[in-house]
Formats: C-alpha cells, sequence, structure tokens
C-alpha cells in the first residue's frame, strides 16, 4: 500500500456545479442504454422469509461544528429516500441503485438543508445527509453475496472516531447520480432489502429467499495515519471480505477495497 497522497486541488464554485451536471446528464444517458434490468418491484408486506444481515446507525450524532438542526433534517431527508427503497426486491441477475430507486433529491419533494461535504469542507445542501443510507446498505451488503458493482469512498476523514462500531472508511458516499451505490445479484436467490427508522437509529436488513448457507466477515488491516510532505495528515487501511462455511472453514478472502483519506483534523490532539 503506498501511502503518499496528493495535496488536495480546490476547484471553483462554478467549475464544480458545471461539472456535476455534466456527471448526472451522462448518468442518465448511462441509465437509458445500459441493457441491464434494474431492480424496481417493492413488496413490504411479503418480506422474503431468510435474515441475512441486520444493522443500525445513530440518526442524531452531535458533531463538532455542525448545527443540530441539519441533523434533524437529514432524519427528514433519510424517511423520504427509504420510502423509495423499502420493500425492494433483487432478483437473480437484477441490480440495485440508490439513485435510481430515490431519483434527484429537490426541495418540491420535501426534502431538507443537510450535512453535506464539499472537498473536506462541512456546508449544507438539499438532501444532506444521505451517505448514511450509502453506508448502512454498503455494510450489509458486504455481509451477503451480492456484489457490490459501483461504490465510492469518502475522500476526506472529517470527524474522529467516536462511537464507531466499523472499520474505517467501510461506507459509501453518495451525490446524485453520478455518484451512487450500485449491487448485483449473481445467485439463483431472490434478495430484498428493509429500512425503517425509530427513535433513535436508522434501521435495515437483507433478507434472502433461501437460508444462509455461509457467514461472512469484513475487518480492516495495514491501518496507518501518514504526515504528508505538504503538511497534512492522512489516513490508509484495507478492508477484507471473509467468506467461510458453517464449520469454520475459510473459503476465500478478497480485498474490498484500499482507502486513501485526507484527514481535516489533528490526529495527536485527544477528544
Amino acid at each position: 500500500m503506498q501511502p503518499s497522497v496528493k495535496k488536495p486541488r480546490h476547484r471553483s464554485s462554478l467549475r464544480r456545479l458545471l461539472g456535476r451536471e455534466l456527471y448526472i446528464l451522462k448518468r442518465r444517458l448511462r441509465w437509458f442504454f445500459h441493457r441491464a434490468k434494474y431492480a424496481s418491484r417493492r413488496d413490504r408486506t411479503a418480506r422474503m422469509p431468510h435474515v441475512q444481515i441486520m444493522h443500525r446507525s445513530f440518526l442524531l450524532r452531535p458533531l463538532k461544528g455542525v448545527d443540530m438542526y441539519l441533523q434533524h433534517n437529514k432524519v427528514t431527508n433519510l424517511r423520504l429516500a427509504i420510502s423509495r427503497i423499502d420493500g425492494i426486491v433483487i432478483g437473480p441477475g437484477e441490480k440495485f441503485s440508490i439513485w435510481k430507486l430515490v431519483g434527484r433529491p429537490a426541495k418540491r419533494k420535501g426534502y431538507l438543508e443537510g450535512l453535506v461535504l464539499q472537498n473536506g469542507e462541512i456546508t449544507s445542501g438539499t438532501g444532506g445527509g444521505l451517505c448514511q443510507l450509502g453506508n448502512l446498505i454498503y455494510w450489509m451488503a458486504l455481509h451477503t453475496d451480492l456484489e457490490v458493482t459501483e461504490r465510492w469512498r469518502h475522500s476526506y476523514d472529517v470527524f474522529p472516531d467516536i462511537n464507531r462500531t466499523i472499520p474505517f472508511a467501510c461506507g459509501a458516499t453518495l451525490a446524485y447520480n453520478y455518484i451512487d451505490l450500485e449491487l448485483t445479484n449473481p445467485t439463483d436467490r431472490t434478495y430484498s432489502i428493509s429500512l425503517w427508522l425509530d427513535d433513535e437509529y436508522l434501521n435495515g436488513e437483507i433478507r434472502c429467499s433461501e437460508p444462509a448457507t455461509h457467514t461472512f466477515e469484513v475487518f480492516e488491516t495495514d491501518h496507518q495515519i501518514r504526515h504528508q510532505w505538504w503538511g497534512g495528515y492522512t489516513r490508509h487501511n484495507r478492508i477484507w471480505k471473509r467468506r467461510s462455511a458453517p464449520d469454520g472453514t475459510v473459503e476465500s478472502e478478497i480485498l474490498i477495497a484500499e482507502n486513501h483519506a485526507i484527514m481535516t483534523y489533528n490526529p495527536l490532539l485527544e477528544g
């Protein structure tokens, strides 16, 4: 693993806007001309009988320098987004796309200003906070036979590890629609995704038409924090996925991701 990271480049607001709209158009054209079959059928009542994995994450997490109203608005944004995904059925050979199901988060749909990260800086934007949804679905998918065919990692490590329960950089960042999370079902089984909110958590589970025949473990190696030549700190690790038989025999162990992120806080400061 090569831990050297280039100094970040900051582009003008106009260039970012034009570039974003160009990439959005390119992704829409890809959806239109692509022959892949995307999952679109939702059934909240007839869920698949076998739970493969359940996971949850805190909704309101106090963060230094972040107004809590952005966190409360995020809950509204999550509720709107999961209403378009909850109960989605992913049949054999089908692809799952967050943005193809959710659509563009806009004010006219009820989306509010939420937390958004741009070039490592904390700001706000309509529909902000939906990365928490990408993080949850990505982590669950890693514990199934679903194949992650598109996932974008966070380029910045913005917040210290407070109440972190999974390895660093096991999330999936989102930005409509060109930074997406896509899954493919390469099996002959049918999967479904269930999502819901309670007072404290965003909850999710992936279910299957057949019982699990093996277990999965996701773990990190080679974790490092490096001081770069240009003065900043960077964080690095490798994420692996281990598949085991019921008797504990390891069937496979594959590298999922190699992460390199620019830290926006000083790792030498306590708290």
